[in-house]
């Protein structure tokens, strides 16, 4: 058993191995490494399936019963401070493994066909794996300080892929924004864990827990001074996990290319955010006030991102806004004392997650052939519509992970956000409202999402300048080329890509057809109508696999009747001591689980079968899609969706107070610092040597050359000062 864990080391060393091999070739040699950029795909694919392969043996150990394994060498050694690094294999470590390594290898498939023509397509693959690296790295930390390193490098990389093409200005800016946000959150994390080195004296997980309960048992500390503490550690994971009010960089980042926001929402967000408030669990449960504003915070979170998602048009960022959503549910767990429950649903929840990223690539990549590269165009889902007839393997598996994010049994999210909304009741019922309304806004949002992208009719019209929609300002980040040359060049490889898409004839002839035809003529351009077509089994074949976890890893937690496993396989390998939800009681379990599946499935329900009769196929109420606020209702109804709409599309209007109080604030505060350095510190500087100026200009204007005038002026200054002597005298000695 042993000799298998001595090699945990090996799982994020395999993916930095092949980040550092295509860094190095691209610097040192960049032409060989691009024209062998499949060999290198091929080589970050197969090193992170290694790494997969021996998580998931570590996983079955962990599953079998094996104890936990702890390896850690010194790295400062040192009187005062001794810290070590190394790796701990445990139920949390080896279930996040598994998670990272397999949404890895998921990505990295995905990514080879939908990156195929992208001129930095071997730079992805590096960046890739670097973040693969970073949070498998994380992810077996054993110390704080392990973790804010490993923490720092996920955030470097969420930059680097954020920001991948960054001849986009948008993208430039959502990479930056996404930066300076999770700063904040990090320095947050560094004062915490400052604090807690200063009240334990260690940063080793183990010690850390033991020392601080001993302390807080004895009168030690101070519930003053460790209470900010743990408030302080949290905010790490609050803007890492889009949590509010650090939420505001997740949207933003849907600027990048497609194929990371799967790692994005279902792995890094979670590894480096939900996965560290659950690690240092045992020390927030000593502290009411901390479990109460990580509650609150869930809950707020998970409210905030399901109401924003009800208006989005961009298809990104409606998954987006359910992540964020999502994790509000998980840190809502955790806050209630939930543990097992938070744990359950950061497994359910990445898988289904993790299917639906890549399935909103391929529908994206099925819109091209039409509204070209314009992620404005490609990603919004008013101009989509009835794309299941064109891609029906990719609307299944769509279909498949927006029933599971919903909630519908037995999908995989039903078994854990059932318990967590049950939880929240026994915890606070106001808690439990707000988790019971945000599974109606579920329903709602995410098949508004998937009635308006994969049902009903087709509602892009192709303009007659077909190709010129696929020259976009950024067009040279994918192509390589610049100003008219690269409109030259782009215009037959658009024409080629538009003839692959039509389905009604053999691509084959059709494209033997058109070449005959000039590319560049006005009438070949109007008489061809491009359709959507599905994606290749290369993009395909992830969606299947993801499928498969998503039907099926729920009941990994399904409740049992058998005591002696626990009440579940997952209590039986999770800590039982730490969860709430382990208190079953087997007589009554059935009825209490009927009863809280049925109304968290009914509040679902009622919010998909709303979405149907606004957004549905057949349509119940007048809609213009074009518009701002696309439902066309009228009287108090009409206004109310209206504010509610606005409220919505615009983000609840977060960004735009924090435009107004930290951007403009800062301009302001700096205009009114400059405004005081110039005219006052520098007036009174300068002001003291004008001063000195005047007084030598003066000066030199009574230096007549006449001994008369310098005697007069001698005797009468010596006779005001003899004054004013006696007068000091007769004052102070009468």
């Amino acid at each position: 058993m042993e000799s298998i864990y001595k090699y945990g080391w090996i799982i994020p060393l395999l993916p930095l191995v092949s980040s550092i091999t295509i860094g190095l070739g691209l610097f040192f040699f960049p032409k060989a490494t691009k024209s062998l950029r499949r060999t290198y795909a091929i080589i970050s694919t197969l090193l992170l399936s290694i790494a997969m392969f021996i998580s998931f043996d570590l996983l079955w150990q962990q599953i079998a019963g094996s104890p936990t394994y702890r390896y850690l060498w010194s790295w400062i050694p040192d009187q005062d401070v001794t810290l070590e690094v190394g790796y701990p294999i445990d139920p949390l470590t080896s279930i996040m493994l598994v998670l990272v390594t397999t949404i890895g290898v998921t990505v990295m498939i995905h990514s080879d066909s939908y990156m195929s023509h992208d001129q930095g397509y071997v730079r992805f693959f590096a960046y890739l794996s670097l973040s693969t690296a970073s949070m498998l790295g994380l992810v077996i930390s054993p110390n704080s300080i392990q973790i804010y390193i490993f923490r720092e490098l996920v955030g470097m990389c969420s930059y680097l892929l954020i920001g991948f093409w960054f001849t986009r200005p948008s993208a430039a800016n959502a990479c930056q924004k996404a930066f300076i946000t999770n700063r904040v959150g990090d320095f947050g994390l560094l004062l915490g864990t400052s604090g807690f080195y200063w009240i334990t004296g260690s940063f080793k997980f183990e010690d850390l827990f033991e020392r601080f309960n001993e302390s807080l048992a004895n009168h030690e500390v101070s519930l003053f001074l460790a209470t900010p503490c743990a408030l302080l550690f949290p905010l790490g994971p609050v803007a890492k996990s889009a949590q509010f009010p650090l939420h505001v960089w997740l949207p933003d980042a849907m600027e990048g290319p497609t194929p990371i926001s799967a790692p994005i929402h279902a792995a890094t967000m979670v590894a480096a955010g939900i996965f560290l408030v659950a690690r240092m669990f045992p020390l927030f449960k000593t502290l009411p006030l901390v479990m109460s504003s990580i509650s609150w915070v869930g809950g707020v979170t998970a409210s905030l991102g399901a109401t924003v998602a009800l208006a989005q048009k961009d298809l990104k960022r409606v998954l987006a806004y359910s992540t964020m959503s999502q994790l509000g549910y998980m840190m809502l767990a955790l806050g209630i004392g939930s543990y097992r429950a938070a744990s359950f649903h950061l497994i359910t929840h990445a898988y289904p997650k993790a299917l639906s990223s890549p399935g909103s690539g391929s529908v994206i990549h099925s819109m091209e052939p039409i509204v070209g590269y314009c992620p404005d165009k490609s990603q919004n889902i008013a101009l989509m519509g009835g794309l299941r007839k064109y891609v029906p393997i990719t609307g299944t598996t769509f279909l498949l992970g927006t029933l599971s994010l919903c909630g519908i049994p037995p999908l995989a999210c039903f078994w854990s956000k059932d318990e967590i909304i049950a939880d929240s009741w026994l915890y606070f019922p106001i808690l439990g409202w707000i988790a019971r309304f945000t599974a109606g806004l579920t329903g709602f949002y995410t098949f508004r999402m998937y009635f308006l992208t994969l049902e009903g009719d087709f509602r892009a019209n192709p303009s007659k300048n077909l190709i010129s929609s696929y020259v976009s300002p950024w067009e040279n980040s994918r192509f390589g080329t610049s100003s008219q040359k690269q409109t030259d060049s782009a215009l037959p490889l658009a024409q080629n890509r538009i003839e692959s898409f039509d389905p009604s004839e053999n691509i084959q002839e059709f494209s033997d057809k058109n070449v005959k035809n000039s590319v560049s003529t006005q009438s070949s351009r109007e008489e061809y109508s491009p359709h959507p077509k599905e994606s290749d089994n290369t993009m395909l074949f992830p969606l299947l696999i993801l499928t498969i976890p998503t039907l099926l890893v729920g009941f990994i937690g399904v409740p049992s009747y058998q005591e002696e496993m626990g009440p579940d396989l997952l209590s039986h390998w999770l800590d039982p001591s730490l969860s709430l939800s382990n208190q079953i009681n087997y007589e009554n379990w059935l009825l209490e689980f009927i009863a809280n599946a049925t109304v968290s499935v009914g509040t679902a329900s009622l919010g998909i079968f709303t979405a149907s009769i606004l957004y549905g196929p057949i349509p119940f109420f007048p809609r213009d899609l074009r518009q701002k606020t696309d439902l066309q209702l009228e009287g108090i109804l009409g206004h109310f969706s209206s504010l509610l709409y606005n409220w919505s599309y615009s983000r609840g209007y977060i960004d735009g107070y924090y435009n107004i109080v930290f951007i403009k604030g800062t301009r302001i505060l700096a205009k009114i610092i400059s405004f005081f350095d110039q005219w006052i510190i520098d007036g009174i500087v300068n002001g003291v040597g004008i001063s000195g100026s005047f007084g030598g200009e003066g000066s030199r204007y009574g230096e007549g050359g006449r001994i008369s005038y310098y005697l007069f002026g001698f005797i009468s200054g010596t006779i005001i000062l003899l004054l004013v002597v006696i007068n000091y005298k007769h004052d102070f000695f009468p």
